[in-house]
């Protein structure tokens, strides 16, 4: 079977299990406070240009939501974030379990707008008993989006503008940034990402490394004692340099950015093939991850060779599927899986 259920089905980039290796005796201090993870926050801060903000090395995307999340609001807020956000419908009501609700706002395509926030915010401020609801303390967003949509520079603008208005904090969740910042329709930098957010993180998990996420605050107020967050929730690594040697490693000659805009090329590659053949699509993803909508006969055509994941019922008789490629998949592996497209033909 070949496998496009996602994209952290494989381990990690070559380069990062050599230095891994070529490593492994060293002694160095631990917790984070070795040369490599200061050498991999260097990398990470001149590429975001911005000098004076904190780097945090965290074990993997839930845990990274909830530490920054809990660690920003207050007992009686919540978070702001789109109905079909990572937090709100993909990880267990962990950021409940921290006793903050989720505040969900309708989304056609994952995004939200400054608009969204800002009438929520005024609406909430305006309430005579707003004191017995949930008060919105920040946002997150996702970037790209659970169904792989991207936000443009000027939407996030509007959204870090509209955040500033009313003093809450804009918090990104960049488990895919890779592949979100190579699309083709992309029009966002690091930069432009660190200028608008107030805190956001680097996926390393599914962008190249066996795991770790990066953590960046530009927000001066948020910086104070985060480090006893993350050791309160568990992602204070003792062998810290485990994470710092893979982000110096990705972000050493653009790897990471090259390795992620490579899996993008190939998820264009399968998008056309399923285009050419008449399939249509669940949203518009120009990211490594691709929605197909396709027959019972069709998903059956694809079941006996290839691993995709079920998103869901477009309707009686079709299912979403998810075909996946990652910074490891092979061109041999897309041309074979473009080759059965075009093959399927009219099935179903």
């Amino acid at each position: 079977m070949i496998n496009f259920q996602s994209d952290y089905v494989e381990g990690a980039h070559p380069k990062i299990l050599e230095m891994m290796a070529k490593t492994n005796m060293e002694q160095t201090p631990g917790y984070g406070h070795d040369p490599y993870c200061d050498r991999a926050k260097a990398k990470i801060l001149a590429v975001c240009r911005a000098p004076a903000a904190d780097v945090h090395f965290l074990v993997g995307g839930t845990q990274t939501n909830l530490t920054v999340i809990a660690s920003i609001l207050r007992p009686h807020q919540g978070v702001l974030a789109a109905d079909e956000g990572h937090i709100a419908c993909h990880e267990t009501g962990a950021i409940e379990a921290t006793g903050h609700k989720v505040l969900t706002l309708p989304s056609r395509d994952g995004t939200i707008t400054g608009a969204q926030v800002a009438a929520y915010m005024e609406d909430h401020n305006q309430s005579e008993i707003r004191e017995h609801m949930v008060q919105p303390g920040m946002v997150y967003l996702s970037f790209p989006t659970e169904s792989g949509t991207l936000y443009s520079k000027q939407q996030l603008t509007d959204l870090s503008e509209t955040c500033h208005r009313f003093g809450i904090p804009l918090y990104l969740d960049g488990a895919r940034m890779g592949y979100g910042l190579t699309s083709p329709d992309n029009d966002l930098s690091l930069a432009d990402i660190a200028q608008c957010c107030d805190v956001f993180y680097i996926g390393g998990t599914k962008c190249g490394a066996l795991l770790g996420e990066a953590v960046v605050i530009t927000n001066d107020a948020l910086k104070k004692d985060f480090k006893y967050h993350i050791k309160q929730r568990g992602g204070m690594l003792a062998k810290g340099r485990l994470i710092g040697i893979q982000f110096d490693v990705l972000f050493e000659n653009d790897l990471y950015f090259n390795i992620c805009r490579t899996a993008v090329g190939h998820a264009l590659a399968i998008r056309q093939a399923f285009e050419q053949e008449g399939i249509s699509f669940y949203g518009h993803s120009m990211t490594n991850q691709q929605f197909p909508i396709l027959t019972d006969d069709q998903l059956a055509f694809f079941g006996t060779k290839y691993i995709s994941e079920f998103w869901g019922k477009a309707d009686e008789n079709h299912s979403i599927v998810r075909f996946c490629t990652s910074w490891a998949t092979k061109k041999e592996s897309v041309d074979e899986l473009i080759s059965d497209i075009h093959a399927m033909g009219q099935i179903g």
